[in-house]
């Protein structure tokens, strides 16, 4: 088994040591267009091996995609941080060319993997590898819902008092501030409504702050984050490798499910070997119905932005 992680900066060095610790791949590949820097990462992280009890060899390679050759799972996290002045159309332009430009090189050498796209827009980014790679559908996901459906469990069990391992709960729509939709009516303690157990101004609190969980942590520590976003792509690397048949959200193209066609949108899939397997309905009322379909007309407007520049 060979797995590659292109982006060698936090969010893809932290993914690339779970999945080292988890022992998910034989061999793995850490991959920077900066000069040294896959090295660098890959031979500290070596250096924890005999500490940490693992096997994986860790290679890391300055934009040698020959060395991630016939890769079985891809982690895409390359990209820019929109900055102070940036536009989003000029955010997506500069990531957009560098998604596109990374997935043409994966394929070259690995024409039959599965794509887990973390580079932001999410859903944009993931939208455009659906359209540009040719990889059937269920092979391209995108990482967001795992990490906001963990931060979603974070809040609920600081106000339960609870182990968020006892929880189940999903956030669905886009992953962004405005595009989320935790599901908190469809969320358990141990198979009991956590709604039995929460007053309404409970629920708002909990599902506010997981809307706005990645921009609380960059206010806190001056950049995006990357234990849980690591984390999370773990998470799914290793419900595809292990072939777990795992319930949990990703960013997955719609034809038709949740009533939307030809956008990716975070939603609950079945996720084994194959890659997404099966979208799950989970059947929302109207008002959620609603929600998630301002969420597809926020991310579609993203999207516009691939037409508009003719990177699609």
């Amino acid at each position: 088994m060979k797995i590659t992680v292109v982006g060698a900066g936090a969010v893809g060095a932290t993914c690339a040591d779970n999945i080292a610790r988890k022992e998910l791949a034989e061999e793995l590949i850490l991959l920077d267009i900066r000069e040294g820097f896959a090295e660098g990462k890959a031979i500290d992280m070596m250096q924890t091996s005999a500490l940490l009890g693992f096997d994986t060899k860790i290679k890391g390679v300055t934009n040698d995609y020959a060395a991630t050759a016939d890769s079985e799972v891809v982690v895409i996290t390359s990209g820019l941080p929109r900055k102070p002045g940036m536009t989003r159309e000029e955010l997506i332009g500069v990531n957009a060319g560098i998604v596109k430009t990374v997935t043409e090189s994966i394929l070259k050498h690995s024409p039959n993997t599965i794509i887990i796209v973390v580079s932001n827009p999410m859903d944009t980014m993931n939208y455009l590898t659906l359209k540009t790679s040719g990889l059937p559908k269920n092979r391209i996901l995108g990482m967001g819902g795992a990490l906001d459906s963990s931060r979603f469990k974070y809040y609920l069990s600081q106000e339960l008092g609870c182990s968020p391992a006892d929880l189940n709960a999903v956030v669905i729509g886009g992953h962004g501030d405005t595009t989320m939709i935790p599901l908190i009516k469809h969320a358990t303690w141990n198979s009991i409504p956590v709604t039995q157990f929460l007053s309404q101004e409970q629920q708002d609190k909990i599902v506010k702050a997981t809307m706005v969980g990645g921009a609380t942590l960059t206010g806190l520590i001056g950049t995006s984050a990357w234990y849980a976003p690591g984390a999370g792509t773990a998470f799914m690397v290793e419900a595809i490798v292990r072939d777990q048949k795992k319930l949990l959200s990703c960013g997955v193209a719609l034809d038709g499910e949740y009533g939307q066609k030809d956008i990716s949108l975070v939603v609950p899939v079945i996720l084994g070997k194959n890659g997404w397997e099966k979208i799950v309905d989970f059947k929302l009322s109207d008002s959620e119905q609603s929600e998630f379909n301002k969420s597809a007309d926020a991310v579609r407007n993203m999207n516009q932005v691939l037409s508009d520049t003719g990177v699609i």
